[in-house]
């Protein structure tokens, strides 16, 4: 089974092919320049490089979020696009999730955090034992701060993922001797990440989203001063 895999979660656009255990080919680009820009120059280049052919693509999979609004967006609308013109199944996979498989050698606690300004966080904690990951917190929106309070609970070994600052993993960690960041190569949104666990979802006879939308846990900020002129206009009345 190959599965072509994208990620535009973060300011990292990457797309990668995966067959079985195997990352048959993978671009990561952090430039600075917008996904629109990047990430169908991208694929395009994944393929002539390769020498894969689309033909032999089996399904699209695509990290939903929680993540950059506008990045999801591209990514979600490109995967669903591609998988659609070439008749496949299109698998949504969730970012925190793919940060998490990242580690999947390691046996242990890892939050994966993704920053959302502010001195807000995208964060899930996850349990990896032999290769088998456990969500043990949901998806959430929290400030930096609750982090240390969510430490304060923990025993054995904790590893951090993510786009997370290194000077805050230095503030949080005085709480938790036992939290380690995890190796900059294996700490970004990465695509055959995500590739992989749409080939377990697949392997598994899950049932697929009929339609794969990007995954928010709050709202954007238009969508908020929305909300709030709205209130106001209620409060007026």
């Amino acid at each position: 089974m190959k599965v072509l895999a994208i990620e535009t979660s973060s300011f990292v656009a990457s797309c990668a092919v995966c067959e079985d255990e195997k990352v048959l080919a993978k671009f990561n680009v952090s430039t600075g320049l917008f996904h629109s820009e990047t990430l169908m120059v991208l694929v395009d280049e994944l393929f002539k490089i390769s020498k894969i052919k689309l033909e032999e693509i089996n399904a699209v999979a695509v990290s939903v979020g929680p993540g950059s609004f506008t990045g999801l967006r591209i990514g979600v609308a490109a995967a669903k696009g591609i998988a659609m013109g070439l008749n496949l199944p299109c698998v949504g996979v969730e970012t925190l999730k793919g940060l998490c498989y990242n580690l999947i050698f390691f046996n242990g606690t890892v939050f994966s955090c993704m920053d959302a300004r502010n001195n807000f966080i995208y964060f899930a904690e996850f349990k990896i034992l032999n290769g088998v990951i456990t969500k043990t917190i949901e998806d959430c929106f929290i400030k930096i701060e609750e982090l240390k309070e969510i430490l304060k609970e923990k025993t054995g070994k904790v590893f951090l993922v993510g786009d997370f600052p290194i000077k805050v993993f230095e503030e949080i960690k005085s709480y938790y001797e036992n939290l380690s960041l995890a190796p900059q190569a294996l700490r970004l949104p990465d695509a055959a990440s995500i590739g992989f666990l749409a080939m377990e979802k697949l392997k598994l006879n899950e049932s697929l989203e009929k339609d794969v939308v990007p995954k928010y846990v709050k709202l954007s900020q238009p969508e908020e001063k929305s909300i709030i002129k709205n209130n106001k206009k209620e409060e007026g009345k």
